[in-house]
């Protein structure tokens, strides 16, 4: 198959925008891939599910999901809740810009929020289908080939090493403390919290389903009524 100058000049120029914003991919497959180890999962087992599920949030749940045997309609919803915004994502990525079936549906699972964030810098039509797959193609082997790296390196490192589940609280934290910045209402994190207390009191083996599935709802409700939701808010305007 013959290879355009200009879809190389295209690869080249999604690598290089990859690499500014998918580096930080890193770290986290590799704390991935030593929490998979350390969880006694076997190594190959990293790059199973960065494939198989390829969220990076969500592959971090799946450990603990797994191994505390939720079920797959539990494990499904949460799945769902936790990746809802890649509904909306689906809205605006230009997709259609790729040209083969099978490119477009593996820019559909490809999906995610580096990969978007990336893609949609760009103004509207200004990006063509290689650059889109170079991009998601890269996010992907930033976020697997570490993962493997961690899980290998992980194998050497003494039996009952702890602290390495704290990576996805830590992500967590990170990316609410980066949506709370661009959105200063205090009665999110506040309904959040509130929601996580009650769900764990009344219910605690089904705390994160519940409070999640709970706050899903109050979000829907805030977007259908603005007069609830402008109620609801709590604004420091000091």
């Amino acid at each position: 198959m013959y290879v355009t100058r200009e879809t190389l000049k295209e690869v080249r120029g999604g690598i290089a925008e990859t690499l500014t914003v998918g580096l930080g991919l890193i770290p986290l497959g590799l704390a991935f891939g030593l929490l998979m180890v350390q969880s006694g999962y076997a190594w190959w087992w990293t790059p199973v599910f960065s494939v198989v599920i390829y969220a990076g949030s969500m592959e971090f749940l799946a450990i603990g999901l797994i191994g505390a045997g939720v079920g797959p309609f539990s494990a499904a919803v949460t799945g769902l809740m936790v990746n809802f915004r890649h509904i909306f994502y689906g809205l605006t990525f230009p997709r259609h810009r790729v040209g083969s079936r099978a490119g477009r549906a593996y820019s559909t699972y490809a999906l995610t929020d580096e990969s978007y964030a990336i893609v949609s810098a760009r103004p509207p039509g200004a990006i063509s289908g290689v650059r889109v797959l170079t991009i998601q193609v890269v996010c992907q082997l930033l976020w697997i080939l570490p993962g493997i790296i961690g899980a290998l390196v992980g194998q050497v490192l003494p039996d009952g090493l702890r602290g390495m589940e704290f990576a996805l609280t830590a992500l967590f934290v990170v990316l609410a403390w980066e949506t709370f910045k661009s959105n200063r209402d205090y009665s999110l994190p506040l309904t959040a919290g509130l929601l996580a207390v009650c769900a764990g009191l009344l219910a605690p083996g089904q705390m994160l389903i519940i409070a999640l599935s709970t706050y899903f709802v109050i979000l829907l409700l805030r977007y259908r009524f603005p007069a609830l939701d402008h109620r609801m808010e709590v604004r420091d305007h000091g």
